[in-house]
């Protein structure tokens, strides 16, 4: 049983990897992988705990370690707008400067948006700022 949940964890995982890769044109897998977790995980500082618990609870279970990796939770988000996101998006590829970190946030809000429920990804988009909201397909 153990070994059957990783397997499909492992497959869902690898999914959202393929589509992500092909949403950003890219054929590194480290690279989309740090996509990947370097959005979510600032998507997480930015909800407030219970939507980002919430938001956790529809991710596959090793999407979600990364998600919950090196979190420390607060009480009170920080507010950013668009261009603070990005910038810390961009920390995620330190040095490399041919990155788009609009591009891969857009990017990573289409495949969650495919996979999480609509009334979860409403529920996310209202905690955000609208230029935030805008980015979501």
């Amino acid at each position: 049983m153990v070994v059957a949940a990783l397997n499909r964890t492992n497959e869902k995982t690898q999914v959202w990897l393929k589509e992500l890769a092909h949403e950003l044109d890219w054929d590194e897998p480290d690279m989309v992988f740090q996509a990947l977790r370097g959005v979510l995980q600032t998507l997480r500082d930015r909800l407030p705990l219970d939507e980002s618990a919430q938001l956790a609870g529809q991710l596959p279970m090793l999407i979600r370690g990364c998600y919950y990796e090196n979190w420390s939770p607060k009480k009170d988000t920080e507010h950013w707008n668009a261009e603070a996101f990005a910038a810390r998006v961009a920390l995620t590829f330190p040095g490399n400067l041919t990155v788009d970190p609009y591009a891969i946030t857009r990017a990573v809000f289409r495949v969650v948006d495919k996979h999480v429920s609509p009334g979860e990804v409403k529920d996310v988009k209202a905690c955000l700022p609208e230029t935030l909201r805008e980015m979501w397909p």
